[in-house]
């Protein structure tokens, strides 16, 4: 599994669309050019949910485009299987468990967020003379304290918390309703589907930086698809949505309207790098902050958004840049969120990346095809569940509750297979393996918030449901 790469376009594609010429260029970007970077994250999105995945009902023409133009990951993951807890560990290149704000599942209080001393991603580029760009969801902490200005963005526009209406713009739980958009550091009211709202602020910060005549850094967080189940036509029926959490609504047409909107808008953004003549010296990136939810589609994989299963964690990752990454290509290389910190600020032109700096891996060179996938360990945990994961090549040790799981996720990408009495040796130095791991994060205190996606699913069972056929545990 570990050596299949580039599979649509051969070797023959990797020498010709990146050159020896083109790979020396590759940490500055064409002509000397520091490359801009759009990087571009959705919410819960599910990992067959768009068509370049295998999508057998919803249509992204935009997204499909853009692994077209560049490559395609099959083993992308997420640093969490909840949101907040993965944007820890894509702005850090750290574990998230490494900071008090990682550990929440999700991160649910302003008084707690990401430290203004932090070392961060936008703060390293804005170092190296990029114009730095938040567009969308936050949700690393609230207020004033911990807004993305302080976390190194020159300029936010988006929600701070954890999700909001798409119409209202607002977080609402019954009676409460909190957040709302905010630009910069002050609140603001706009008109408008939320998603569209972000594409459009999104398309003028790329004109903004063409003017400025500047690299470009910008993230583009959606919050699509995630809830509340609201399509660009549904503002009637978003006034009676009571809970943002829309446990009593949504179909998987409202979804699917949702994912192809947050698809457009991407459109919109991409035409204007073209129209301005900005895209042949661009990076984009698009991925999803977990796997899928109530709606999503994770085939060929099982478990959702809260669990460790692969459906929790394993998302899209696609990554285009016209000269150096070859157009069509797929690679099996394993990579996550905390990744593209190195990766990235060596596209920008970080020679060398300091040795105990970030605990992702700079895997610019694979993306473009100079080096070769290699097999990597990648280490997860969960409250909710008491979950535990690690995956080592091919292999994956999952713990959920009582019960433990060895998988060989080459043969069995369901997960149905428990190989445990099968492989007692591997078993053991695995889980093992992951223990002295977990012994160097922080530990999960009693208020530590977690929740599962059993608590409102009846396709799950809850952690201590009774009866069922008892089998002997390997």
């Amino acid at each position: 599994m570990q050596r299949r790469t580039f599979l649509k376009s051969g070797a023959l594609a990797v020498s010709a669309a990146a050159t020896p010429a083109a790979l020396e260029a590759a940490t500055s970007g064409k002509s000397g050019k520091q490359p801009n970077i759009v990087f571009i994250m959705a919410d819960d999105l599910g990992y067959a949910d768009l068509g370049c995945y295998g999508s057998r009902s919803i249509k992204t023409p935009a997204i499909d485009a853009l692994a077209r133009a560049g490559v395609k990951l099959t083993d992308g993951y997420s640093n969490s299987a909840v949101c907040s807890s993965t944007r820890v560990g894509l702005v850090t290149g750290r574990y998230q468990y490494r900071l008090p704000c990682g550990l929440a599942e999700p991160l649910i209080s302003d008084d707690l967020g990401l430290p203004e001393d932090e070392d961060t991603l936008p703060k390293s580029l804005q170092k190296l003379g990029y114009r730095t760009v938040l567009v969308g969801k936050w949700h690393i902490g609230g207020g004033k304290k911990y807004n993305p200005l302080r976390a190194g963005y020159d300029h936010f526009f988006g929600i701070t918390g954890g999700g909001g209406d798409y119409f209202a713009h607002t977080l609402r739980l019954g009676p409460i309703v909190a957040g709302g958009l905010v630009e910069g550091e002050t609140q603001v009211e706009r008109q408008g589907y939320l998603t569209d709202l972000i594409g459009d602020r999104a398309v003028q910060e790329v004109r903004d930086a063409r003017a400025e005549n500047k690299p470009l850094y910008m993230s583009v967080h959606f919050t699509a698809p995630h809830s509340p189940w609201e399509g660009p036509e549904d503002e009637e029926l978003a006034k009676t949505v009571g809970n943002s959490f829309h446990t009593d609504g949504g179909n998987l047409e409202t979804y699917g309207k949702m994912v192809e909107s947050m698809d457009q808008n991407i459109a919109k953004i991409v035409e204007e790098l073209k129209a301005l003549g900005m895209i042949d010296n661009t990076i984009i990136i698009f991925t999803s902050d977990n796997g899928g939810e109530r709606f999503s589609d994770v085939w060929p994989f099982t478990g959702a958004k809260t669990e460790l299963l692969e459906g929790g964690i394993r998302v899209p990752i696609i990554a285009s840049w016209p000269g150096h990454i070859p157009a069509g290509s797929e690679t099996s290389q394993m990579m996550i969120s905390m990744d593209f910190v190195p990766t990235l600020l060596r596209a920008a032109g970080v020679k060398k990346i300091e040795p105990g700096r970030f605990d992702g891996e700079d895997l610019l060179d694979v993306l473009t095809g100079k080096a070769e996938p290699h097999s990597r360990k990648l280490y997860w945990r969960y409250k909710a569940v008491d979950q535990a994961a690690i995956r080592d090549g091919d292999w994956k040790y999952l713990r959920m509750g009582e019960r433990e799981f060895l998988f060989n996720l080459a043969e069995d990408a369901h997960e149905r297979a428990n190989k445990i009495r099968l492989e007692p040796e591997r078993y053991a130095a695995m889980k093992a393996d992951w223990q002295a791991w977990n012994d160097t994060m922080l530990p999960y205190k009693e208020t530590t918030p977690s929740h599962g996606i059993a608590d409102f699913l009846a396709d799950r069972y809850a952690p201590d449901h009774e009866g069922g056929l008892k089998l002997p545990s390997f």
